[in-house]
């Protein structure tokens, strides 16, 4: 067999789809994906389905779906409001349980007239922090009374991953109140110690500042905030874990240390200084972190992480705005549990779970890193 293809048969082996009956089609593609341990399910007509698998997208050997199934889909899966959205907008976004521990986020959308699906499996299966191979120092910041922890790097990097497994160390250990806003939500959570409300944007509540603005009348002890875009978001983000929450984001940027500048593009210059010291006294952290290929079976992608901790020493770089120079704090400060980026891929390399050639095409500092995997300080 290929290895860009997989069998997609259900496991009744039954994979025919009579006429009429697009649900059959929708769960016989849904349950290929959760056997085949596939993250997401792409749809596009003409083509058969796709899974992506271990970060790769992988044809299923069945026919490729023609339009009208594609439709009959969208008439079976979707009531009839949501269909007339669909029909009249071109795409809708919905979720879609397939049973009580797995459920797909799912958008259903128009390409060139016509239909496509993308589907995110989310599971319950959080995984530790060994699993991850995340360090046991993310356990120590998911512990802390209240701050601001965020997760930055590329979209389909893992933060969301690596935040659901330091949710659920809390989750094991405290009885708090947690209350997450996503969109989507990743992961589903089950009480443990703490109590876990999940509010989906789009489902539960209309948008992420409609849902901060009620947050304080949910009486949360800790907050997932899903991905900071905005002004909005990460002041209302920035004010909670002011306000005694410790509260988990996401935002886009290529490092720990440059994440300081990302935020404050979000805010006008007059206001800067004020985030710099909101910053400065109530930030736990920040993770960059980057997902590689590995050279193991059995281990489909390992985190190369930059992690930046709040000490003294960086809350003075902070307030002196400084941030540039926080790169030298890490490199000194690794034995209190930050690591720099290029540490962590000569770690990686030095451990065997990564190809040289892969952590030289994953940073942004080739020259340096050829160097210390010399041995080269």
């Amino acid at each position: 067999m290929h290895s860009d293809t997989l069998i997609a048969a259900p496991v009744d082996h039954d994979i025919s789809i009579p006429e009429g009956d697009g649900l059959k089609a929708w769960r016989s593609w849904l349950e290929a994906c959760i056997k085949f341990e596939g993250s997401d399910l792409i749809v596009k007509t003409g083509q058969s389905p796709r899974l992506r698998v271990r970060g790769s997208l992988k044809g299923m050997q069945i026919d490729p779906c023609t339009m009208d199934l594609l439709f009959r889909v969208a008439k079976d899966v979707l009531d009839p409001n949501q269909f007339e959205y669909f029909r009249n907008r071109g795409s809708i976004d919905f979720a879609y349980d397939y049973d009580d521990r797995r459920r797909f986020r799912v958008n259903m959308f128009m390409a060139r007239g016509k239909p496509a699906v993308a589907a995110r499996l989310i599971t319950s299966d959080i995984k530790k922090f060994e699993d991850l191979y995340l360090p046991e120092v993310l356990g120590d910041v998911a512990m802390a009374a209240q701050g601001l922890i965020l997760f930055s790097g590329v979209t389909g990097s893992g933060k969301s991953t690596s935040i659901a497994s330091m949710l659920q160390y809390v989750n094991e250990r405290k009885r708090v109140h947690i209350v997450t806003i996503e969109d989507p939500i990743e992961y589903i959570f089950t009480d443990d110690k703490a109590t876990i409300n999940q509010r989906e944007v789009g489902i539960d509540c209309l948008n992420f500042n409609d849902a901060l603005r009620a947050l304080v009348r949910e009486n949360p002890d800790v907050v997932l905030v899903g991905e900071m875009r905005d002004y909005e978001t990460f002041e209302a983000a920035i004010r909670a874990a002011e306000t005694g929450h410790l509260v988990f984001g996401t935002i886009h940027a290529s490092s720990a240390w440059q994440t300081f500048g990302r935020i404050y593009d979000l805010f006008p210059e007059n206001e800067r200084e004020q985030i710099r010291k909101l910053l400065a006294y109530n930030l736990r952290a920040i993770v960059y972190q980057k997902l590689l290929p590995t050279l193991h079976k059995n281990i489909a992608r390992i985190p190369a992480l930059e992690i930046l901790l709040n000490s003294p020493a960086v809350q003075k770089y902070i307030l002196e705005g400084r941030e540039g120079e926080l790169l030298q704090i890490i490199k000194q400060s690794l034995d209190e549990g930050m690591v720099d980026f290029t540490t962590s891929l000569v770690r990686l390399v030095e451990q065997e779970y990564i190809h040289q050639d892969v952590a030289l095409g994953a940073t942004p500092k080739p020259e340096e890193l050829k160097m210390r995997l010399k041995g080269i300080s």
